[in-house]
């Protein structure tokens, strides 16, 4: 229970904490400059005779804030700003693990937290608030800065990777239970692989589940209606002459394909192509794909497939190599075991946040008044029939 991450959580938090509250603001200045120092981040200019020059970033402005330390330093014309993030770890080295950097070509921010992100429990109501904001909307978590939610429609098809005990399948349980509660299943229609047979069970008979399938084969089967179905949708917006689904005067339900353990069907050939032809073509024909794995595959995510999942959430990773085949950063390996739920979001850059914490439990609750009935069991059709005859016979 998250009650008793209270204990853990606090420890985890005090270095930080202590870092942030023994830093003032002229003192935060000075360990930043020597920081630039102690890592050599400059330009180098050597005069064709002379004594190599050196220009470090300089610092614009320091300001303290209720709930953190915010630097912001540029640097010289000519550092190139990879060699900023390459040094992500002397930066927390110096100012410990919550901290927040992000820049661009030339200016950058560094936020110095005096606390963490913290857990938090799956709240409906804020979930469905998110929602509202989007066409199709997927709801991330909360970062330091806000709620994150995007919409899908803007942002077409999801990878979602992460250890075992990350967090991994509580995201994918709070994102499909927020969209079956936030849209009709007129307007949504979900088609759901489990290839470990351990995560969509609790979907069954929900209205807007079309397919819950545990095997490759069955899988194919429901990509091959899929693809037909892209294929009429094609036809409808050729026919009227739109780009977009969204277009047409008879509204068509937007239709999700999400796949747990993706990296299981590396060699299923015929899966994979209709997979790639999703993550192509699909945004205008109100398809998207949610995939999620325990370990990325560079086999699996290599190429087009890749370059096509356009949002990413990296839970803990084992190590770098994942981190980078995931987001391609090393943070996501950088992420501590105790910290279940938190992720780094790629999407307009790199984001830290913590996913809503959904138990199974309540997830079955929250998704049993969309439940079809289960089908009654078959009565013998003649009740008549005198079973001892038949045996006799």
């Amino acid at each position: 229970m998250l009650i008793g991450l209270s204990i853990a959580t606090a420890a985890c938090f005090g270095g930080a904490f202590a870092v942030y509250r023994t830093l003032p603001a002229p003192a935060a200045r000075i360990k930043l400059n020597q920081m630039f120092r102690l890592g050599d981040i400059c330009f180098k200019r050597k005069p064709h005779k002379g004594k190599e020059i050196k220009k470090f970033p300089i610092i614009q402005r320091v300001t303290e804030k209720a709930s953190c330390i915010e630097m912001v330093f540029s640097i010289p014309t000519g550092l190139d700003p990879k060699e900023i993030y390459k040094h992500d770890w002397l930066f927390k080295q110096t100012f410990g693990n919550e901290i927040n950097l992000k820049g661009d070509a030339k200016t950058f921010v560094l936020n110095i937290y005096n606390e963490g992100i913290k857990p938090f429990y799956y709240d409906l109501p804020l979930m469905m608030q998110q929602l509202k904001k989007h066409r199709l909307g997927i709801v991330v978590g909360e970062s330091r800065d806000k709620f994150e939610s995007y919409d899908m429609t803007k942002r077409p098809h999801l990878l979602i990777a992460g250890e075992t005990g990350s967090g991994k399948s509580t995201q994918l349980r709070s994102i499909l239970t927020t969209l079956i509660h936030g849209y009709e299943p007129e307007q949504l229609e979900l088609y759901l692989g489990d290839l470990k047979r351990s995560e969509f069970f609790l979907f069954d008979r929900v209205e807007h589940v079309k397919a819950n399938v545990v095997d490759a084969k069955a899988l194919y089967r429901t990509l091959l209606q899929i693809s037909k179905e892209m294929k009429r949708r094609g036809d409808l917006l050729h026919e009227a002459e739109v780009a977009h689904v969204d277009d047409l005067d008879d509204k068509l339900p937007y239709m999700v394909v999400c796949i747990d353990e993706f990296a299981l069907l590396k060699k299923e050939k015929d899966i994979m192509e209709i997979v790639e032809e999703i993550s192509s073509i699909g945004r205008a024909l109100g398809v998207f794909l949610i995939l999620s794995c325990l370990r990325p595959d560079a086999e699996v995510l290599d190429g087009k497939l890749k370059q096509n999942l356009t949002v990413r959430m990296a839970f803990k990773h084992a190590d770098a190599i994942n981190s980078r085949i995931t987001i391609g950063t090393d943070e996501a390996a950088d992420i501590r075991q105790s910290d279940s739920g938190r992720m780094y979001l790629k999407m307009d850059g790199l984001k830290l946040v913590q996913a809503p914490h959904l138990e199974l439990e309540d997830a079955k609750k929250l998704l049993e008044p969309f439940k079809k009935r289960k089908a009654p069991k078959e009565e013998p059709t003649d009740k008549n029939i005198d079973t001892w005859g038949v045996l006799d016979e």
